[in-house]
């Protein structure tokens, strides 16, 4: 029965026509789309539009559309009339592509990024099976599970829904599964050579970090010295209490540090208020602030905390199109106020709190429901922060053990502790 409904849906779109069930339910999520951002957009007239004059341009035309793509295509015209980005609208197919949601509590133990149209390995846990099943930097990933991973990235890439950081969180949930179980990885080496390994999943690295209604997050934080260098990594923006006396150790443990590398790429964000206070570590002046966060009903101004005991030496921040929300808010921030210097590539562009919902045609939609406008009066939705030094992981440096992004703020650092002895 299932696959004669099928067929009967199938010659009904190729005949130019809907069913009408299917009509009622796109009618139903352009309503929905339209009605959500009346109601929580931050400007009471969305993008300076008359929003109700939108509804009575767009609503005929709904009730025209041959078809789901038609219905999609004009959906997809209403927002771009706001010309800002975290609102999109992810087809069906698409959605559960990107569900991250579907992630399993275990992991390999290993950090990818889309480089090149490849999955490449950027980064290994410590100890993790990964680690000890000989997986190397630099070596690509071409599928888990019997699946190829390039049709999946090919899919969603020719999707205009699907940026940069969405991309690299669906590919990172197909490295996912139930801890106690396993994956079989099939990789290209070094010397180009296809290997296939069943890979165990562990529990993902870091400790689980409860914050308000969200979903339990696990949060690793690690510090370090490279050379005379102080360096911080972590994922999330998350597990306050523990991340952030991690971040003060390690700034107050590197007083006679030549510079500081913060390494935020793959971070996704979180709590807002954290780079406040990060920020206090690094800025000694009173009065400065990261920029502001705009809302319905006030507004959020991200005022720095000065510490005494703040760090004064050169400070490279790392970034990368997986670095998003309060990652840019921390980074551009400090970029503004001529605090830091950003190395690596153009951020996420997705600097805005938003939500996905599930459409009652099965689509997702996202939306924003705040604007950020940094201290230098710029906007981070849909621009990200541009680094002051461009450069990209190569799967090329990585196979010798090199990163290029590590290598130029070691360098900028080095002649900056040179410049300020003359």
């Amino acid at each position: 029965m299932r696959s004669m409904l099928g067929v009967l849906l199938f010659c009904l779109v190729l005949n130019g026509q809907a069913p009408p069930d299917q009509k009622q339910l796109n009618l139903a999520s352009f309503e929905k789309i339209w009605t959500t951002i009346r109601d929580k957009h931050w400007e009471k007239n969305p993008g300076g539009l008359d929003w109700q004059a939108i509804h009575e341009e767009f609503r005929p035309k709904m009730e025209k559309a041959a078809n789901s793509e038609e219905a999609l295509a004009l959906m997809r015209e209403m927002l771009g009339r706001l010309h800002q980005t975290h609102f999109a609208i992810f087809p069906a197919s698409v959605l559960d592509d990107v569900d991250v949601e579907a992630m399993g509590d275990g992991s390999p133990g290993m950090d990818v990024r889309v480089l090149d149209d490849e999955v490449v390995v950027v980064r290994l846990d410590p100890g993790s099976p990964a680690e000890k099943a000989g997986v190397q930097l630099g070596w690509k990933i071409v599928g888990v599970d019997g699946k190829d991973l390039a049709p999946l990235i090919l899919k969603l890439k020719s999707d205009p829904a699907v940026h940069e950081l969405t991309l690299e969180r669906a590919v990172a949930a197909r490295l996912s599964g139930i801890a106690g179980g396993n994956l079989r990885v099939r990789f290209v080496d070094g010397a180009n050579r296809e290997r296939m390994l069943e890979l165990g999943l562990a529990p993902a690295r870091g400790q689980l970090a409860r914050f308000g209604n969200l979903p339990p997050q696990h949060v690793w934080f690690e510090s370090k010295r490279i050379e005379d260098t102080g360096y911080v990594a972590f994922n999330m923006f998350l597990d306050l209490p523990r991340v952030m006396t991690g971040f003060g150790s390690a700034v107050t443990g590197c007083a006679q540090c030549r510079g500081f590398i913060i390494d935020l790429r793959g971070n996704p964000g979180g709590i807002g208020g954290m780079a406040m206070g990060m920020a206090g570590w690094l800025v000694s002046a009173q009065d400065e602030r990261l920029g502001t966060l705009y809302l319905r009903d006030g507004t959020i101004k991200f005022v720095i905390n000065p510490r005494l005991e703040a760090f004064n030496g050169p400070v490279a921040i790392l970034v990368d199109g997986t670095s998003a929300s309060t990652a840019e808010i921390f980074a551009g921030g400090l970029q503004d106020l001529h605090r830091a210097r950003i190395f690596g590539t153009r951020t996420a562009a997705a600097a805005l709190p938003s939500v996905i919902e599930k459409l009652p045609n099965g689509d997702g939609f996202q939306y924003a429901i705040a604007n950020y406008i940094s201290e230098g009066g710029k906007p981070l939705e849909g621009v990200g922060v541009t680094p002051d030094t461009e450069l990209k992981l190569t799967r090329k440096a990585l196979l010798t053990g090199r990163d290029p992004v590590i290598d130029a703020a070691l360098e900028w650092i080095h002649n900056e502790a040179r410049e300020s002895a003359k």
